[in-house]
């Protein structure tokens, strides 16, 4: 029994190290705005607490699908509903990129080096957490279809998931928001696309292709350490 489940940890230990060193950041962050809190008396930055949590949520959602993926009868049942709950949370690992234009709200609280840190450290920490969740999703994909749909994949979730940032931090949209306030959302978006406005546009672009550049950086530098490997 010990030596199957060894052999089971030893077969997924990158797996299982990468949610260790996304957990140890996270501890990490809140620590961080623990000891602002402490130090400025302020609780200016406590609600990255929450948006890392809901940062979280798909991280979980593509760990769980991953898991349950290998099961064929799961993939066709349970996994669709797993990757929709995903996609709608997505978009809130790498809103926390944003919560940096909350810098200038603190300015004599803290330190600016330490205000610094604690936004970079909770923005990177959120984007990790949002790559590794698409590269499972893809992973599934590819496994299930092809090595083309897995890249179709990330391509159009890249997309969305700016378009979903923009929704979030300027017209203030939260993902549960679908479930409780459908009409309100599609009315706004209606909107928004008859009068697109040009920061619109900007944002989503520029947004989309900074997360594709890290997402394909992080993509082949792992290849590129396979290949060292080999030879």
């Amino acid at each position: 029994m010990f030596k199957k489940l060894y052999q089971t940890l030893l077969r997924h230990r990158y797996k299982l190290t990468v949610f260790v060193i996304l957990a140890a950041s996270s501890a990490t962050c809140i620590s961080l705005v623990g000891a602002r809190v402490a130090y400025s008396d302020s609780g200016r930055y406590i609600s990255l607490i929450w948006n890392l949590f809901l940062a979280w949520i798909p991280f979980v959602l593509a760990y769980l699908a991953y898991a349950l993926s290998w099961r064929r009868w799961l993939l066709y049942f349970v996994i669709p509903i797993f990757a929709f709950l995903w996609l709608i949370f997505f978009p809130n690992a790498p809103y926390l990129i944003t919560d940096v234009q909350h810098l200038a709200d603190g300015l004599g609280e803290a330190p600016v080096w330490y205000d610094v840190i604690l936004l970079i450290w909770f923005s990177w920490t959120g984007l990790l957490l949002g790559i590794v969740s698409l590269y499972l999703m893809q992973q599934i994909v590819k496994n299930t279809f092809s090595k083309f749909f897995g890249w179709l994949l990330v391509f159009s979730v890249s997309i969305l998931s700016s378009i979903g940032v923009y929704l979030g931090r300027f017209l203030r949209w939260n993902s549960w928001d679908i479930w409780q306030n459908p009409i309100e959302i599609l009315r706004d978006a209606w909107k928004l696309l008859r009068n697109l406005p040009p920061s619109a546009i900007g944002f989503t672009a520029l947004f989309s292709v900074f997360f594709l550049f890290v997402y394909l950086t992080l993509y082949a530098f792992g290849h590129l350490l396979q290949e060292d490997n080999k030879i």
